[in-house]
């Protein structure tokens, strides 16, 4: 086998005239390139199984596989590694052949060295900007996300961050959050990323469980330890060993299971209940909570010892409130995989649903933002979501409050006015240029009525 020199190309020479082969081959190498010799069309697979080959000059004619055949190999197994074709200089239509299979580009014989070299030249250079597109992609898409989390506001550009420096390590990491922000995904995305990956993922809800209920699905039972207690148990624990276990929602832990999980983390052991044998494990803990927990250790129903244990690294999840640039991104993200889930084509939204989007206040964050979609992905009838597929609570517009008040309260034109600019302000979390292209009006023009009537 061949050893590729560092810096050096190398490159496979498939050609079945010796004669021919040995004088490539010499003007290949003054070029300064490593040479790979083969025969014939037919042993190409076999060595670049066999050897790092960043090129392939490949003769058309050849005697058990011609270069057409070849090409059509490559193809099939997926390789792609530019591969240019030696022809006679009458076979045009055979070169035109071998384009259309994936030749990147073709020298006629007699072989003209300069031209060849120019030619090489010319490919490994497209082959480098090919690399380096996929790598940059690559890195793109790690810098705009993590694991299944998407995200290109500036908040999220700093989680993820810090998602990537903490994740191959065995930091405990509390995540807080409102209800709905993506708890579990970055958990999720944490184990993923970690070194512990091939280990298992145990999810706990801790608030889905009774107190009893909950020990024993942590810390598992033996036979007879309670009523109904059939057959020994292992815990989530116990199935988590090697691997990652998230317990979402921990505020709703009680006191007595909150010291049994400390003792875990300090000493990484624990006892099944009904049992005396103590169990040791290698865990790596991730919590979860959507609760104040520096208020629940002041009302002293959290345990400070465990909330230092658990915050080793606190990650707190901005709202989607606080992320409005990432709304038209999510919203797309969602409405490609309703519709697929859905057997349906939906190209977009309109443009009235997204500025809908942008001044709601989402209070159930990207869960209430996926089940929106998801429902009007199911009503939507035509080939883009409207406001008439939302959920009811997105309506009514403001102009259509303000009317209904303006006819109880005998309201002039001018308060009419007033309410309405009031309403569409609070409604755009007072973004005065969104506020002014939904009222109709300047920029300018705003900033003077709202000076005008005080607002």
């Amino acid at each position: 086998m061949g050893q590729k020199q560092a810096g050096k190309h190398q490159i496979l020479l498939v050609d079945d005239d010796i004669s021919h082969r040995t004088m490539l081959k010499l003007n290949l190498e003054f070029l300064g390139y490593d040479v790979v010799e083969a025969s014939d069309g037919d042993v190409v697979l076999g060595i670049l199984r066999e050897e790092s080959i960043d090129l392939i000059l490949l003769d058309l004619k050849m005697q058990r596989m011609g270069g057409i055949e070849t090409l059509k190999e490559l193809a099939t197994a997926r390789i792609c590694i530019p591969t240019i074709v030696i022809t006679a200089f009458s076979s045009i239509e055979s070169v035109v052949t071998a384009m259309r299979n994936g030749a990147y580009d073709y020298v006629a014989k007699p072989i003209d060295i300069n031209n060849l070299a120019h030619i090489l030249s010319r490919a490994f250079d497209h082959t480098f900007l090919r690399v380096e597109n996929v790598q940059l992609k690559k890195r793109l898409a790690e810098q705009y996300s993590f694991g299944n989390i998407i995200g290109s506001s500036k908040v999220m550009q700093e989680l993820f961050s810090t998602l990537s420096l903490v994740a191959d390590s065995d930091a405990t990491v509390l995540i807080l959050g409102e209800s709905g922000t993506g708890k579990e995904l970055v958990a999720n995305g944490l184990h993923e990323q970690s070194s512990r990956r091939g280990g298992p993922f145990i999810k706990v809800n801790c608030s889905a469980l009774h107190e009893d209920l909950l020990e024993s699905e942590l810390f598992g039972h033996e036979v007879g330890a309670f009523t109904g207690a059939a057959s020994r148990r292992k815990g989530r624990f116990e199935l988590a060993h090697r691997g990652t276990l998230f317990l979402d929602e921990i505020g709703d832990m009680s006191l007595t299971t909150q010291a049994k999980i400390l003792r875990v983390l300090q000493e990484g052991e624990f006892e099944r209940l009904g049992s005396s044998d103590t169990v040791k494990v290698d865990v790596r803990l991730l919590a979860a909570t959507h609760k104040d927990l520096d208020a629940m250790i002041k009302a002293e129903t959290f345990r400070q010892d465990l909330y230092f244990r658990l915050a080793v690294v606190p990650i707190e999840l901005p709202p989607l409130r606080k992320r409005q640039g990432d709304i038209t991104e999510l919203s797309q993200h969602f409405l490609q995989i309703y519709s697929k889930k859905n057997k349906k084509i939906i190209k977009k939204f309109h443009p009235e649903t997204l500025a809908i989007f942008m001044r709601y206040n989402w209070p159930g964050n990207i869960r209430e933002l996926e089940n929106s979609i998801e429902r009007a992905v199911i009503l939507c009838l035509g080939e883009q979501i409207t406001p008439q597929e939302l959920p009811p609570h997105f309506l009514p517009e403001p102009e259509e409050r303000i009317r209904k008040k303006a006819s109880s309260y005998g309201w002039t034109l001018r308060d009419m006015e007033r309410e309405m600019i009031r309403a569409i302000l609070q409604d755009t979390s007072n973004n005065k240029s969104l506020a002014a292209k939904h009222l109709g009006i300047a920029r300018q023009t705003l900033f003077n009525k709202i000076k005008e009537y005080g607002l």
